[in-house]
């Protein structure tokens, strides 16, 4: 059996679209479903198993799973709960670390992007304790997600057991279907579709940094599908462990983005930008682009999807259907 924790969230469930259309339906999930539909983003799929996370250690007793992907964790980057995130997206990690190293069980895990912090460390995903500690994350979120990718280091490091595969995953700007329950969370492209398709105007933010223009402030956007591969290259490559970027390598604008969904639709684009709330202006991000070159030389060569085919991918398939859902 698998495990997909976080498996009813954006990425986890198309993980598990992915396995099912890969022929597995010995799948297990823990999430919390809770009130706001993110059962749909399950509506398709077949499943061994849907494990509430507080009953997880003991359904895990006695147990022999595949593999675990775990994705499960508070994502929000606005989230100020610290004993409730450390508690969630650290501590909860570390458990299922512990018993994939006992239980000699491949770990593929969910780190992020919001470790580099405002990226004035660069983006490389160096996994020595040495370059970890030269990261800032800027937020609570981010911070979670480093003290582990910390622990997993330092062991890693003093050549302490560790499961027989292990992968932290930093992944950049992912969009894509079934991301729709996140709210203010959600890709600027998911929140911004029915404005687009209306007709109404959309808003982006204005540039406050001398040399960038307005709506050029830049990401790597990955679509959801590409992070999908490379989980599953990494599945079927256990020789492969380590930390790695998953992004594009290749930053595009906001502007860019909502472009390619106009012309995803073949309608002329209305765009005007606004002033970005001064409370943000001095830790706004103007760039994010992940260094890839650690998960190539690890041997991927899946590639990655460009924005305007990503975009009217999802546009045409998703955003612009009848069902949104994977």
């Amino acid at each position: 059996m698998l495990l997909v924790t976080g498996g009813a969230g954006f990425i986890g469930s198309n993980i598990v679209a992915a396995l099912n259309d890969a022929g597995r339906s010995d799948i297990a999930v823990s999430d919390v479903l809770g009130h706001d539909g993110k059962w749909k983003n399950l509506a398709k799929r077949q499943l061994a198993d849907v494990v509430p996370p507080a009953e997880l250690a003991d359904w895990l007793k006695g147990r022999r799973l595949e593999a675990v992907f775990h994705m499960g964790a508070i994502s929000e980057t606005t989230a100020s709960d610290g004993d409730l995130v450390i508690d969630t997206n650290f501590r909860l990690s570390l458990r299922l670390l512990d018993w994939c190293t006992e239980n000699r069980v491949p770990f593929i895990y969910a780190s992020s992007a919001a470790t580099y912090g405002d990226g004035a460390q660069g983006f490389s995903d160096d996994a020595s304790l040495a370059a970890l500690k030269q990261l800032r994350p800027m937020n609570l979120y981010g911070w979670s997600k480093h003290l582990f990718d910390q622990v997993v280091a330092e062991r890693a490091a003093r050549g302490d057991r560790l499961p027989p595969q292990w992968a932290g995953l930093k992944f950049f700007n992912v969009f894509g279907p079934n991301e729709y329950h996140k709210g203010t969370m959600a890709s600027v492209l998911a929140r911004r579709f029915d404005d687009i398709k209306a007709g109404r105007v959309v808003q982006l933010f204005k540039s406050h940094r001398d040399g960038i223009a307005d709506g050029d402030q830049r990401r790597d956007f990955i679509y959801v599908d590409d992070v999908v591969r490379v989980m599953l290259w990494l599945f079927a490559t256990p020789s492969v462990s380590g930390l790695f970027n998953v992004g594009t390598s290749h930053a595009r604008s906001f502007r860019d983005l909502i472009l390619a969904a106009y012309s995803a639709l073949g309608t002329p684009p209305h765009i005007e930008y606004i002033d970005m709330p001064e409370q943000i202006r001095g830790s706004y991000q103007y760039f994010t682009e992940s260094e890839g070159d650690r998960l190539r030389a690890a041997g991927y060569n899946g590639g990655f999807t460009p924005l305007e085919d990503a975009v009217a991918s999802y546009v045409r398939g998703y955003l612009d259907g009848n069902d949104r859902f994977r």
